[in-house]
């Protein structure tokens, strides 16, 4: 399971705990890189010979530089609230004031005004979700979202590393996600018709803890298609 950008473990917890009573779990890290395809490479470099692969946000990303790097062994491929195309200017310009003002030590800050806002849908654990998200952003702290910010503004385009997956495959996201929105997913399930699309109403970028067990429900069942593939 590879998290989103400045997010840990925590950020799959309900999955992890009805996974791993079954299978092995193991959640990389997006750190000690600057680039996608050397964060992809760090992740082949621990992970078993072949393996299942899910991804949020830039862990789809990665997962998808990953599915690149070594199609061969990822036996089943999950992408949730995440997105197979470049950075565009737009994005860029607005990331560069960001970073700057996290060099200048205001990271609680621009997660506060400019990140957290976008995240969520409107739900009762809506406050309690937003400070976990400020809780693993501190811990990872600033060094961590200036090497993930300029990892993300030079990411490829995975379009044909999408088209040329055969395995097992799940593309998820939240119906009120503006980071990621629902219209990316469906292109990205044109490229592998094979896959299955969730739309998961109630949900913004994070369904994994917005609505855990409707996320869960379908990454337990993508499982057993990499089991039975």
């Amino acid at each position: 399971m590879v998290p989103g950008m400045m997010c840990d473990a925590r950020l799959f917890a309900p999955q992890i705990a009805a996974i791993a009573p079954h299978r092995p779990v193991h959640v990389a890290a997006l750190s000690g890189a600057d680039r996608i395809a050397a964060l992809a490479h760090a992740i082949l470099d621990i992970a078993p010979p072949r393996f299942a692969l899910a991804g949020l946000s830039m862990g789809g990303i990665v997962a998808m530089e990953v599915v690149a790097q070594a199609p061969d062994r990822v036996a089943g491929l999950a992408l949730l609230d995440t997105n197979h195309l470049p950075e565009t200017e737009a994005v860029t310009a607005r990331r560069v004031p960001q970073m700057e003002r996290v060099k200048a030590g205001e990271l609680a800050a621009v997660m506060r005004e400019e990140l957290k806002p976008t995240y969520l849908a409107d739900g009762q654990e809506r406050r309690d979700i937003l400070e976990l998200c400020a809780d693993m952003a501190q811990q990872l702290g600033p060094d961590v979202f200036l090497s993930q910010s300029r990892a993300l503004m030079t990411r490829a385009d995975q379009s044909m590393t999408l088209a040329a997956y055969p395995g097992p495959a799940l593309v998820l996201c939240g119906s009120h996600d503006r980071l990621c929105p629902p219209a990316r997913h469906v292109a990205m399930q044109a490229l592998m018709p094979h896959a299955r699309l969730a739309i998961i109403d109630g949900a913004g970028h994070l369904p994994c803890l917005e609505q855990p067990d409707i996320t869960t429900g379908h990454l337990l069942a993508w499982l057993k298609e990499t089991e039975n593939g």
